[in-house]
């Protein structure tokens, strides 16, 4: 994909209703929607064609996590649907992420699947709580290095990593990060936070944005600042 950031916007959300009222007077003024697993659980895979429909390309942030037929088998039945990235979680090992990625190309030939290595709500003492004794820096290069052999087209990664990913990667892989905050943002639970502009420059292929959109007091100039600090819009 090509080099620059685009922004996705992050419908983290109750339910459809909710999400589609905050995206429609977005139509024409952002490309990328994010759709996760509380409106998939909620209103099933037809949600992913009602935001394409409106003109979104749709992140669908599942992050599945099973044995490699079980996963295989999910990312079948979302045949036919218009997703473009899909992410699932690196831990569950290079077979499993290796099955996804040849039935995502039989199935999902558009879709590009991207790894969550360590997610962004977790530092040091949590990795510690569930057993794993490297740091969140030396999990996420052992987790996304194996991603990646294993055929994975990126990484859902914070932006404190995103120089380091991008000097041990190069520049094939799509990094996606959350965890965009503004300086005066603060008590959410993104622990590994940067700005827009920050995240762009260091080599965010995309930025996951949600509460900073969807809070603001006009979320499209909102929406429209983003796409122009990080050189998606000129």
């Amino acid at each position: 994909m090509a080099s620059s950031c685009r922004l996705i916007l992050a419908l983290d959300v109750e339910n459809k209703e909710e999400a589609l009222a905050l995206a429609r007077p977005l139509v024409g003024k952002l490309v990328w929607v994010k759709l996760g697993l509380q409106l998939f659980t909620r209103h099933g895979p037809s949600i992913v064609d009602e935001f394409h429909a409106l003109g979104f390309k749709v992140f669908l942030d599942l992050k599945l996590h099973d044995i490699p037929n079980t996963v295989s088998s999910a990312i079948k039945s979302l045949k036919g649907r218009p997703c473009s990235l899909l992410t699932l979680h690196a831990s569950g090992g290079p077979e499993m992420l290796a099955r996804a990625v040849d039935t995502a190309r039989e199935t999902l030939p558009e879709c590009r699947l991207l790894a969550v290595t360590v997610l962004t709500s977790m530092d040091q003492a949590q990795l510690k709580a569930i057993g794993v004794e490297r740091s969140p820096e030396e999990q996420v290069r052992l987790l996304g290095r194996m991603a990646i052999q294993s055929g994975i087209h990126g990484l859902v990664c914070s932006p404190l990593e995103l120089p380091w990913l991008r000097r041990d990667l190069g520049s094939t892989p799509d990094l996606v990060t959350p965890g965009i905050r503004y300086p005066e943002a603060q008590g959410d639970d993104q622990n590994r936070v940067m700005t827009p502009a920050q995240a762009a420059q260091q080599g965010a292929s995309f930025i996951v944005v949600g509460r900073p959109i969807l809070k603001a007091p006009d979320p499209i100039a909102e929406t429209i600042k983003i796409r122009r600090e990080i050189g998606e819009l000129a």
